[in-house]
């Protein structure tokens, strides 16, 4: 009888079959009172939850095994009290989800829904075109939340059309940041650091939202944030949805007061609010960041070559420090 795993989430394919070969795999629901103390490992992802009340149950737990790099929903306190470790799968996902956050740039400034939709629908064909110009990215002002990998690889591409580069990360000195990307770019980048997150939105044509959805940070951009980005503004978030109030901004782009947004995340997933279902001044996506074949592979790698340490009790890949 191979021993249990625990899953609170759908797995990928290539983890699952790994994990096939050495456990039996259970899902939350299947967990008992009489199977709880077996397992040693759970398996999740970015948006799986390991709150207190599950960790509670399950006294033996000695890993978090994370496909993504968020782990929001883990009770990371918890787990280091009692010394369970949390892998997660850094730094081969950076430049799939920095991609994203220029595709969603272009795709609302060059309004490439829109103008999908105008061809498909025949509009064009028939003479009824009805869509307006668009907005050039090359030159504008790029303001980054969250100065980290993710964000790091956004100024690179940014840098790329010619985009002034500004950010704002409570961690990171302006020198820094700028030795930083220095290595990144081959040449000396300008770049503004604002202590002021209002004061960063309003000197932004794009607010790119690429900071870590730590307690802290969650609503980190509110209404104020939002109503400095302004009527010719640009939100874009490929981070998580709870750094956003989306009741704020729902209200801010019915009332004109920002020019549009760019969506990859959302604070309840799948569930998005409805009103941004009509707006013809937003762009939505699934969480799609990561889901390119190369970089869910690199991920899986990352998940099975953590299992496989806890397995033979060798050095983890990727253990936070907690």
């Amino acid at each position: 009888m191979k021993p249990l795993i625990l899953r609170n989430v759908k797995l990928n394919p290539i983890v699952a079959e790994y994990v096939n070969q050495f456990y039996d795999v259970i899902s939350v629901e299947e967990l008992t009172a009489e199977n709880a103390h077996q397992i040693e490992v759970l398996l999740t992802n970015g948006t799986g939850q390991a709150p207190k009340e599950l960790l509670d149950r399950l006294p033996n737990l000695k890993l978090i095994d994370d496909f993504g790099v968020g782990f929001d929903g883990v009770d990371i306190a918890e787990c280091k009290r009692r010394n369970i470790t949390v892998c997660t799968t850094p730094g081969v996902l950076t430049d799939d989800v920095a991609d994203l956050a220029l595709a969603h740039i272009l795709a609302f400034s060059r309004q490439m829904c829109l103008a999908h939709h105008e061809v498909v629908s025949g509009a064009w064909a028939a003479g009824h075109k009805s869509l307006g110009l668009g907005r050039k990215v090359s030159g504008k002002r790029v303001g980054i939340v969250g100065l980290g990998r993710i964000g790091k690889a956004v100024a690179q591409r940014c840098h790329g059309f010619n985009m002034s580069l500004a950010f704002y990360d409570r961690y990171l000195s302006a020198d820094k940041a700028a030795a930083d990307l220095k290595a990144m770019l081959g040449v000396e980048p300008e770049l503004t650091r604002y202590d002021d997150l209002v004061e960063l939105a309003r000197n932004s044509d794009y607010l790119v939202v690429c900071a870590a959805a730590t307690p802290e940070n969650h609503g980190l951009i509110n209404e104020e944030v939002l109503t400095a980005l302004g009527p010719q503004g640009t939100l874009i978030n490929i981070a998580r949805g709870v750094l956003v109030d989306e009741a704020a901004l729902v209200k801010v782009l019915q009332e004109g007061k920002l020019g549009g947004a760019g969506l990859d995340v959302f604070a309840h997933e799948p569930n998005v609010p409805a009103a941004l279902l009509t707006m013809k001044n937003v762009v939505l996506t699934p969480h799609i960041a990561s889901a390119t074949v190369e970089t869910r592979e690199q991920m899986a790698s990352l998940v099975i070559g953590n299992l496989k340490a806890f397995r033979e009790g060798t050095p983890y890949l990727t253990a936070l420090t907690l």
